[in-house]
């Protein structure tokens, strides 16, 4: 499935979260997926990303490490459901905003938290998801620099074109 399906799924369910092992559940998810697009970006993606989304796979592995993995089959994993990531810029922006909605809801269990392990586990969970996010800006960061940069030469090279009268 492609990447930007597997997101909107993720969010979906993690706004239809009706009780804390749910919403976690669906955190864990979530970091789960954004391990796999980083993994698969820092494999095949634009190689000015490649370290950042190297980094991304490492932070949003921390986020799951801290969690308690939930109890789904494997068919039920969105990671192990990527197939396809047609448009990076498309994924890095809604997976940004998945990683946004994943740190508001653990602030919401976090300060409903009745117990001091749910409580660690949701402010380290919030740390990860963070700093993932941190990451996938930076790479949106850097793809608008290579666009820009792009759009700048193929400028710079029509200009070229026009005052050269043999077009060399």
């Amino acid at each position: 499935m492609d990447a930007i399906g597997l997101i909107l799924t993720s969010r979906r369910a993690l706004a239809c979260g009706a009780d804390a092992a749910e919403i976690m559940a669906e955190v864990w998810q979530a970091q789960a997926l954004a391990q796999a697009i980083g993994s698969r970006l820092a494999v095949s993606g634009p190689p000015e990303l490649r370290g950042e989304a190297l980094g991304l796979t490492e932070l949003a592995g921390r986020g799951c490490g801290v969690l308690d993995p939930p109890e789904i089959d494997l068919g039920d994993l969105r990671a192990a459901q990527l197939t396809e990531l047609a448009d990076a810029r498309e994924t890095l922006l809604g997976l940004g905003g998945l990683l946004g909605e994943v740190g508001m809801a653990l602030v919401g269990l976090a300060s409903g938290a009745d117990d001091e392990t749910t409580y660690w586990q949701c402010m380290e969970a919030i740390d990860a998801a963070d700093e993932s996010r941190d990451r996938v800006l930076e790479m949106l960061r850097k793809l608008a620099a290579r666009e820009e940069a792009s759009q700048d030469g193929d400028q710079n090279s029509l200009n070229g074109n026009r005052s050269s009268p043999s077009g060399v």
